[in-house]
């Protein structure tokens, strides 16, 4: 790596689906000094645990919207094994639900795919400096909302966040459903529709909430005054 090694760390984990992507990546870190032999590709959840069962992570830059999941799953468990890890959330989702979710689970830093290569450059390396980049549009909202909420005198942020992440009435009528323990088989029964229609609207719920389990979707969903 050109006489970098000491201050690049490595191993490199990039877990994005979409080969175009993960190609933008490459470039980006190669130009930044890294070999292609230290970067570390996976394109959902279940190969990048397999790659951090076989190695510990450095640096890992994590989509959220995967085929088998939500990224958040994948930073929690980084986040246990190692608690100096460099992790940086891409992705396309700008809720700020998404957001708190990544930040919780022990994201280091979050940008936005449509971000250009020089500010996606620039994100990576204020987290190798120590820093904790937000994408510049989420930090806008944020303080949006922290001023309107300062001029209005509210302290209620369950109204906005609930704005965010609002669900369908199907969706609602369905996680309510999941929150009595009810199983997708039975939900389809009382609702008359497929199993795998249920299921889609499950998946759908967990995006907008940025969880990937059915409890934390009912817990979610109470805190944000959605049931």
């Amino acid at each position: 790596m050109s006489g970098l090694e000491t201050i690049l760390p490595v191993p490199v984990l990039i877990v994005e689906d979409e080969d175009l992507i993960q190609e933008r990546l490459r470039h980006i870190l190669n130009g930044m000094g890294y070999d292609n032999d230290v970067l570390i590709f996976a394109k959902n959840l279940k190969e990048a645990f397999l790659q951090i069962e076989q190695q510990p992570i450095s640096l890992a830059l994590v989509d959220l919207g995967l085929p088998d999941g939500n990224g958040v799953e994948l930073i929690e468990k980084l986040r246990a094994q190692d608690s100096s890890a460099l992790i940086l959330v891409i992705s396309a989702w700008s809720t700020q639900a998404s957001l708190f979710s990544a930040i919780k689970a022990g994201a280091t830093g979050y940008v936005l795919k449509e971000r250009d290569d020089a500010e996606v450059r620039l994100a990576i390396r204020s987290i190798l400096r120590g820093g904790a980049p937000i994408d510049p549009f989420i930090a806008q909202e944020i303080l949006k909302q922290i001023s309107a909420s300062v001029i209005t005198g509210s302290n209620d942020d369950k109204s906005l966040e609930s704005e965010v992440a609002l669900l369908t009435n199907r969706e609602t009528e369905i996680l309510d459903l999941v929150a009595q323990g009810m199983s997708n088989k039975e939900i389809a029964e009382q609702l008359f529709v497929s199993k795998y229609t249920v299921e889609s609207h499950i998946k759908h719920i967990y995006r907008k909430l940025a969880v990937t389990k059915r409890t934390k979707a009912v817990s979610a969903a109470r805190s944000l005054g959605i049931l």
